[in-house]
C-alpha cells in the first residue's frame, strides 16, 4: 500500500505512480484534442447521480490508493452526489471490505512510521484529518510502542549525523531535536535520543 510521505511530500513509489497517472491522462488528452494541447473540459458534476455512478468513482479513487471513508464522502460530496446516493454507496462498499476504516488505519500507521519516520503523536493528527474514529484510530497507533517510537527517532538523527562533522554542537542539537518533534516525537524522547546519538557519533 502506498501513502503520502513526509511534511507535504510523498513516498517514492506514490511519486512514481502518480507520474505513470499524468503521462497517460496527458495521451489520452493529446488524443483527444489533438497536438494542439487544448485542455479537456473538466468532468461533469454527478448532481445526484447514482448509486452505481457513486460506487464506481469510489472504485476509482480506491486504485490510486486506500483511502477513509470519511475521505470518500467528501469525494463524492464535491462531485455533487445526494447524501443518500452516498451513504448507500459507501454502506455496500463497507458491507463487501473495499473501506475498511481500521485496515485503513493500520496500513496508515505501519506505511508512515516506517517509511516517513512519523511519531504517534504526529500519526494521531493525520487519522483525525482523515476522519478516522478516536478508537479506530489509538487501536492502529497502539501497534507503535515506546520502544519502537525511540528506535526510529534514533535511526532519523543518525541519518542525519552520518558523516557530517558537528562543529556547533548546541545549534546542531537544536535542529535535530526540532527535527524530531515536526515528525511527532515528544520533546522529552526527542532531546534524550539526539543527546544519546551525538555522544555516540562524537565517541565513534
Amino acid at each position: 500500500m502506498v501513502f503520502i510521505d513526509g511534511d507535504g511530500g510523498e513516498d517514492a513509489g506514490y511519486r512514481r505512480s502518480r507520474s505513470r497517472s499524468a503521462q497517460t491522462r496527458r495521451r489520452g488528452e493529446r488524443g483527444q484534442h489533438g497536438e494542439s494541447g487544448q485542455r479537456r473540459e473538466r468532468e461533469p458534476r454527478a448532481e445526484g447521480g447514482t448509486e452505481a455512478q457513486a460506487k464506481d468513482a469510489c472504485l476509482r479513487l480506491l486504485s490510486d490508493r486506500a483511502r477513509s471513508r470519511s475521505e470518500l464522502e467528501k469525494k463524492l460530496i464535491s462531485r455533487g452526489f445526494e447524501t443518500e446516493i452516498i451513504t448507500r454507496a459507501l454502506d455496500r462498499l463497507q458491507e463487501i471490505g473495499l473501506i475498511d476504516d481500521a485496515d485503513f488505519a493500520n496500513q496508515w500507521v505501519h506505511s508512515r512510521h516506517t517509511y516517513s519516520g512519523k511519531g504517534k503523536k504526529a500519526l494521531a493528527v493525520e487519522l483525525r484529518l482523515k476522519g478516522v474514529d478516536q478508537d479506530i484510530a489509538s487501536e492502529a497507533l497502539s501497534q507503535i510502542d515506546s520502544a519502537d517510537e525511540r528506535e526510529r527517532a534514533a535511526e532519523l538523527v543518525r541519518r542525519k549525523l552520518r558523516n557530517k562533522p558537528v562543529e556547533d554542537r548546541d545549534k546542531v542539537m537544536r535542529r535535530l531535536v526540532a527535527m524530531l518533534a515536526r515528525k511527532g516525537y515528544s520533546a522529552g524522547m526527542s532531546y534524550e535520543v539526539v543527546k544519546t546519538e551525538m555522544a555516540a557519533a562524537a565517541d565513534s
